[in-house]
């Protein structure tokens, strides 16, 4: 939808989040890598709620581009996922600037300068982090708000859990919060608010709605798994990966190092000729790579290759040759609504959770008493 600005309708649920970023809903949709593309964050954003961009397989022309794709559909705000550790994170913080992006977040905690140059722009910034040192310490350098992701989470993931995780950093930080890992529908998000966050981030469970890029068939591996297909590896790039568990996984898992590092270093030169990436960029992400996040150099070829291992499922729908990441809230999905649909359900369901809670003793059935 594109043209004049069209009227905000109230927030249902109002928080820190609609304020801040001037959403309807508090529910955010977290950046995928080929999957978080314009179509579905022109639906989550037209759904009400908050969309990013996964910028980390597009180049910064192609960043450009969806960030217009998106404008073109929607007059609504939406954001974009930035990867702090690449090595053109300035060039891409540029383009969100230039383009009037009214939200970034990042897969790792940016640096005091980054969220700096985008705060002077008027951009809100809300990195997403998986321990609370990191949430304290992006907000001491100015973050506006903080996504935390608990181990349920899926792709790379922490220790903690999110029913843990939250309200450690809701206690120690002074911006909002926006709770992930293990959220998909009305429950989660009044389980949220109870933690004292300002909503819910879902990948997953955006993952499998209608507006969606992934092909049928992935849609269907998601929907077939239970929660014990939904597993963590380290041999897709050396660190913490929750995915599904596939016969391509369990033979990842079954590799040697020497078998490992030559299928990483096939598919990171297929990555380099699908990004149109050089040598060059390559090498400098990799140094950022080893100065961020301390890897080796084998570690670092692993990460090179994830992409494509990435895109071979959730692009080219070959579930037998490629990766899914995955939250575990994979195994109790079972259908694939509209985005409309599925940001409707979830705050309604919220709004019916809460007001029960506060209702008259046991007039939901429930038998729990309200605090008053």
């Amino acid at each position: 939808m594109s043209g004049p600005e069209s009227p905000a309708l109230p927030p249902v649920l109002p928080t820190a989040l609609t304020r801040l970023t001037g959403v309807r809903h508090p529910v955010v949709q977290t950046g995928m890598g080929w999957v978080a593309g314009p179509g579905l964050v022109s639906a989550v954003a037209e759904a009400g709620a908050l969309g990013f961009l996964g910028s980390a397989t597009m180049t910064p022309r192609e960043l450009r581009a969806a960030v217009r794709a998106v404008r073109a559909r929607t007059d609504r705000p939406f954001g974009v996922n930035l990867r702090a550790d690449a090595g053109d994170a300035a060039e891409r913080v540029a383009v969100l600037v230039e383009e009037g992006v009214r939200v970034a977040s990042f897969a790792l905690a940016p640096s005091r300068g980054l969220i700096a140059r985008l705060k002077d722009a008027g951009v809100v910034v809300m990195p997403t982090v998986g321990a609370l040192r990191h949430a304290e310490k992006v907000a001491a350098w100015g973050a506006d708000a903080v996504l935390v992701q608990g181990a349920e989470g899926g792709g790379h993931t922490g220790r903690v859990a999110t029913t843990v995780l939250v309200p450690q950093v809701v206690d120690a930080v002074g911006i909002p919060v926006v709770a992930a890992g293990g959220f998909f529908d009305g429950r989660g998000l009044a389980a949220a608010l109870a933690y004292g966050a300002c909503g819910v981030g879902m990948g997953t469970r955006f993952l499998l709605t209608a507006e969606s890029p992934v092909p049928r068939a992935v849609k269907e591996a998601y929907l077939a798994a239970s929660v014990a297909d939904v597993v963590v590896t380290r041999k897709v790039d050396g660190l913490p990966h929750r995915v599904l568990r596939t016969a391509f996984v369990e033979g990842l898992e079954g590799a040697g190092r020497t078998r490992s590092l030559l299928r990483a270093a096939r598919h990171a030169v297929a990555f380099r000729r699908l990004s149109g990436a050089g040598w060059a960029r390559l090498v400098r992400d990799g140094v950022a790579l080893r100065r961020v996040r301390g890897l080796a150099w084998g570690q670092v070829l692993l990460a090179a290759s994830t992409p494509v291992l990435l895109r071979a499922a959730m692009v080219e729908g070959r579930v037998e040759a490629g990766v899914m990441s995955a939250g575990q809230v994979a195994g109790v999905i079972e259908d694939v609504p509209t985005c409309a649909e599925l940001v409707g359900d979830v705050v309604e369901g919220a709004r019916r959770v809460l007001a029960a809670l506060a209702g008259p003793s046991g007039s939901d059935g429930t038998g729990i008493t309200p605090v008053r």
